[in-house]
């Protein structure tokens, strides 16, 4: 089976074309092409993902994108004449579906004009959670893909995805990994912050989430706080790690929300609070007031509010994770989500598994696979194969696909 595969959840357009031999969840996994193009510079001024640039750039790079996956995969090849002949009522039917997307549809004809039709048995999206005008984009790109070649499509939970990226295991003949079940994966990203308990294959139960911000954006909150470009998280490890090699004294005392609470919930707004408060009130007591406290903080300062911020996140997965293990009797945790590549917390986890659940197996996103790809889509989409819906006139809304997730 090839499965072309679309994620544009957030600020990273994404394409793949992989083939899958076998059946879910014990398949070979082959990537054919594979391309994304990162926004992130174009963001890095608004000190995070702004949906209108987002959904913008989207438009814009798909075509591209799509033809950089399939150059990569060897599908298309220049010719003289035309490829592909449209319509002119498929012509107009594209302009319809995709006329929130300037010159999309325009570009998609061009392209359909030049290769024809790709050949591949699903197209699986991206159909939530994420921005929602980002994703409509994707959706909506997919739906006149599936229209033009007569494709089956797929709505993938972008969750889902993320769980099987983390289980991915190019090592080991491009396989997901065997994992002994009930597992919980803890899935910790720029938007989501969560505990799901899964029972097998596709059977999902969220048993924890966030109250307020999730880890990755509260991350980026603090990094903002300090005068650190976006995206905070990689700027907040860097500077963290500092502060543990010079054993760098404590800045303030942080709370670790919800640490004793009776549930598996989350909460990281009152601790990206209490950094501004801690802040704001050393800056001041020198006088060396400013709009926010950060500017006037010195690089040592800086460094040990980023330790002791990592440190009470980490505080709070670990224990979140460790009760949620506890309750359910799970014999494996899977991380994904973009947080899940920060080292200080894979390493503190692992060593907190190793100590007091050493039958409990961890598993972690390859590099590449832990912040949003078109490749996760992928494995969702091959899960998901059974609810592929009919090119014409399927009606792909946006959802959160399976809704525990």
């Amino acid at each position: 089976m090839k499965i072309l595969s679309i994620e544009t959840s957030c600020d990273e357009t994404a394409v793949s074309l992989i083939k899958a031999t076998g059946d879910f969840p014990h398949a070979h996994y082959e990537i054919l092409g594979n391309a994304l193009w990162s926004q992130v510079e174009l963001h890095r001024e608004y000190g995070g993902v702004f949906p209108a640039l987002a959904k913008r750039e989207h438009a814009r790079t798909l075509v591209p994108v799509l033809e950089e996956a399939l150059e990569e995969a060897e599908e298309i090849k220049d010719i003289e004449e035309e490829a592909g002949g449209i319509s002119a009522a498929g012509s107009a039917r594209l302009q319809t579906l995709l006329e929130r997307e300037p010159n999309l549809a325009d570009a998609l004809i061009t392209f359909h004009k030049k290769y024809g039709t790709i050949e591949c048995d699903i197209i699986a999206v991206t159909s939530g959670p994420g921005l929602e005008p980002a994703l409509w984009v994707g959706v909506n790109f997919a739906k006149a893909l599936a229209l033009l070649w007569n494709t089956p499509i797929v709505a993938v939970n972008h969750m889902e995805g993320h769980i099987l990226a983390s289980l991915f295991d190019a090592d080991r003949d491009d396989q997901l990994s065997d994992i002994t079940f009930p597992a919980i994966s803890l899935l910790i990203s720029g938007g989501h912050t969560e505990l799901v308990l899964m029972k097998d294959w596709g059977n999902y139960e969220k048993i924890g989430q966030t109250r307020d911000d999730a880890v990755g954006e509260a991350f980026d909150k603090v990094a903002r706080l300090l005068g650190l470009p976006y995206p905070g998280g990689p700027e907040i490890s860097r500077l963290a790690a500092t502060a543990r090699k010079q054993s760098l004294p404590e800045f303030a005392p942080l709370p670790r929300p919800m640490l004793r609470s009776d549930d598996l919930d989350f909460s990281f707004s009152g601790l990206k609070t209490a950094v501004r408060y801690a802040v704001q009130g050393k800056v001041n007591a020198e006088d060396r007031e400013d709009t926010l406290g950060c500017k006037e903080l010195t690089d040592n300062e800086r460094a040990a509010v980023a330790r002791d911020f990592e440190d009470a996140v980490t505080d709070v997965l670990i224990k979140k994770s460790c009760s949620a293990i506890e309750e359910t009797g799970a014999k494996t945790l899977i991380v994904g989500g973009g947080v899940s590549a920060n080292q200080y917390i894979k390493r503190a986890l692992e060593k907190t598994l190793l100590t007091e659940y050493p039958d409990v197996e961890c598993f972690f996103p390859q590099p590449g696979l832990s912040t949003d790809n078109s490749i996760m889509i992928a494995l969702a989409g091959h899960a998901r194969a059974g609810n592929a819906l009919a090119p014409n006139g399927a009606d792909v809304i946006l959802a959160d696909g399976n809704r525990s997730l």
